[in-house]
């Protein structure tokens, strides 16, 4: 598996999008210059709680950096200053701010800020003072990462991938933390640079593929995932054809036992990754079984007999409705993660 070939944020590059893009670049160049320290009126991207006695405090700039060399970043921030407050030292939001580069008064004292650029953000101290630094730099290093996904050697269906994005870091648990859930293909997510595990599930069941990439800092890595799997859906019937019956509870394993997924309903329709499956229909106090393989791009009715079941019978219970062309199962490749390279 390659590392993902990457580019620079500012350069310009076509929208994937679906949707329109939560997290993505600044669509404009990035400009290197800081603003200079003077007065400026107040904006209404600007929350600020009124305090008593404004007039003359001390004017700070806060600028947030994509890297260490200077690559500023001139929308999409959210700013946030908090201050400790009481003998508990519970901090206290005092300003909120959506401007790139706001112009904050503040009481001289020791300041929390949060700089937060979609999923990357940076929270460290300050200090205002009086005769203090005309402004505070924060550098994010952030960057983005865009993943795509392939069903059937076509860009999958809206809706029928998504992503979860893990930290690389462990709790005591050995568990990563979530960075984000349910993200969606072609999407620029802003992280802080670093290693992140990628679970990208297809359908909702085990069709699902995880893997490691790292986004570098001021720049785009791009991935795309090439998912396997069939589409099955499952009916419990007294004859084969006949009604499905209501209230079913389905349980669907591996060959070997593993448990997949469980479900409630008539006609329950799930993705599972080509292989061998034991599908179990609960009904009315009873337990039905049946066995059935599926291939990739397959969709398949699969009907569990309750007089079949009920005699111990090894029915057949499963209908193609769109066959594989011959392909068997030994013959389908496995589900990948490939790097797209600009």
């Amino acid at each position: 598996m390659a590392l993902a070939a990457a580019v620079l944020l500012a350069a310009p590059q076509p929208s994937l999008a679906l949707d329109p893009i939560p997290d993505g670049p600044p669509s404009g160049p990035l400009n290197l210059h800081i603003p200079p320290h003077k007065s400026a009126p107040k904006s209404p991207n600007t929350t600020v709680i009124e305090r008593a006695g404004k007039t003359g405090l001390p004017s700070l700039r806060l600028v947030a950096l994509l890297t260490g060399d200077g690559q500023q970043i001139d929308e999409g921030l959210v700013w946030r200053i908090f201050q400790s407050t009481g003998p508990t030292g519970k901090a206290k939001l005092v300003l909120e701010s959506h401007e790139a580069t706001p112009l904050v008064k503040l009481q001289p004292g020791d300041y929390t800020v949060n700089a937060a650029f979609g999923r990357a953000n940076l929270t460290r101290k300050i200090a205002v003072k009086t005769d203090g630094p005309p402004y505070e730099a924060f550098v994010l290093n952030a960057g983005g990462l865009r993943l795509g996904a392939t069903v059937a050697g076509a860009p999958a269906a809206p809706g029928a991938v998504t992503y979860s994005i893990y930290a690389d870091d462990h709790d005591q648990f050995d568990s990563r933390s979530v960075v984000i859930s349910g993200a969606k293909p072609n999407l620029i997510i802003r992280l802080n640079s670093g290693i992140y595990r990628i679970v990208s599930q297809y359908g909702d069941a085990n069709a699902k593929i995880e893997a490691d990439v790292t986004v570098e800092a001021g720049k785009l890595t791009e991935a795309n995932v090439t998912h396997t799997g069939g589409k099955a859906t499952f009916k419990l019937v007294t004859r084969s054809g006949g009604e499905a019956m209501p209230d079913t509870r389905w349980t669907i394993q591996t060959d070997d036992g593993e448990m997949v997924k469980e479900s409630v309903g008539a006609l329950p329709t799930h993705v599972l990754a080509p292989g061998k499956y034991i599908v179990t229909a609960s009904s009315g106090g009873h337990l039905y079984k049946n066995r059935f393989e599926i291939a990739d791009g397959e969709v398949k009715n699969v009907e569990v007999l309750m007089a079949a079941s009920a005699l111990g019978a090894r029915s057949a219970g499963a209908t193609d409705i769109a066959p594989t062309n011959g392909d068997s199962l030994d013959s389908v490749g496995k589900p990948s993660f490939d790097f797209k390279t600009p």
